[in-house]
């Protein structure tokens, strides 16, 4: 992604967002929303925000469309993808989502063809000018989740942003 007045590479911004009962109640470690962050940065964007919510379809939902308006980057969730009675993250996330991105969230899912990945419900979509990502609530399937489509991120982002397809 650059900026089209001086063609230097433009800062990308993220917002993370752990999606955990337990760590709301103080009972679980935030150890995938730090390694995102951790990651992320380490890649060279900017941690604009980092929350911690309860698991719910109103929390998640409500926390997506508050961090995305008027934002033009990435939020990341992690946790609340799986079959938990509790994992309501996709649902919440669907009712923030104004476009759906499938191919992100199938690209996810096949990052890790034979574990964990395939009972993932994780979704990716947009809301505004935010691209909107959800990752398992694992470390490792926070990150290897992430890396599967980093890639083609600033590309979104730029585009959502008003800037020309290449």
């Amino acid at each position: 992604m650059s900026d089209s007045t001086t063609d230097q590479p433009t800062t990308l911004h993220a917002k993370v967002i752990t999606c955990s009962d337990g760590v709301i109640a103080g009972t679980r470690e935030d150890k995938s929303g730090q390694a995102l962050v951790d990651h992320l940065e380490a890649a060279g964007w900017t941690i604009a925000d980092r929350r911690q919510i309860a698991d719910g379809i109103d929390t998640v939902r409500d926390a997506l469309i508050e961090l995305s308006e008027g934002f033009n980057g990435l939020v990341i969730t992690t946790g609340g993808t799986g079959f938990g009675p509790r994992d309501l993250t996709p649902e919440g996330t669907l009712e923030a989502l104004e476009r759906q991105a499938p191919g992100l969230a199938e690209a996810m899912r096949l990052c890790n063809p034979k574990g964990l990945g395939r009972l993932s419900r994780a979704l990716a979509g947009t809301r505004g000018q935010a691209l909107i990502v959800n990752t398992p609530g694992s470390t490792n399937g926070a990150i290897e989740t992430l890396d599967s489509i980093i890639d083609v991120i600033p590309h979104a982002i730029e585009l959502l942003g008003g800037g020309r397809p290449h």
